[in-house]
């Protein structure tokens, strides 16, 4: 789990329409350069997330977790690289794979199963860590981690 930084927002999202919602709000203020990295267990609603945020950025194409390819790549308002690291042991596997590369820069990238790249964490991006998991409402945090990403948490109030 990430570490606490200056600035968070606690929400509780009662059903998956406010969890569509919260990720819509979250996609429209996204931009280019952005990493959000997605917290929580099997079942949390990580994929649920990231394709409400796929719709806020304004994605036509449907979105599925990329479990087996690592990457999904969508064509929007700003590219959305989708990364799923169920998958991979760490972070060498990850960038060994390619899957951090320099386009990722001209587009928002959404990284499932954040813990795996470790140390190898982009120093600035916004850290959704989901809690609850089956038909229970989830506690979402939505913590900032460097400069950039502290419009996310204004742009959910």
């Amino acid at each position: 789990m990430p570490a606490a930084t200056q600035d968070e927002r606690h929400l509780t999202s009662p059903d998956p329409d406010a969890t569509t919602a919260l990720g819509i709000a979250l996609g429209r203020a996204a931009r280019a350069g952005d990493v959000m990295c997605l917290w929580g267990e099997l079942g949390a609603g990580k994929t649920h997330l990231a394709k409400a945020i796929g719709v806020g950025l304004g994605v036509t194409d449907t979105i599925t977790s990329p479990s087996f390819i690592l990457m999904a790549e969508y064509p929007a308002r700003l590219p959305l690289f989708h990364i799923d690291l169920y998958r991979l042991a760490d972070a060498s596997d990850a960038l060994a794979g390619g899957l951090i590369d320099d386009r990722q820069s001209a587009g928002l990238t959404i990284v499932e199963w954040p813990e795996r790249l470790g140390p190898a964490l982009p120093a600035r991006r916004l850290d959704v860590v989901i809690e609850g998991s089956g038909d229970d409402p989830r506690s979402i945090t939505l913590r900032a981690v460097g400069e950039g990403p502290r419009r996310y948490l204004e742009a959910v109030t």
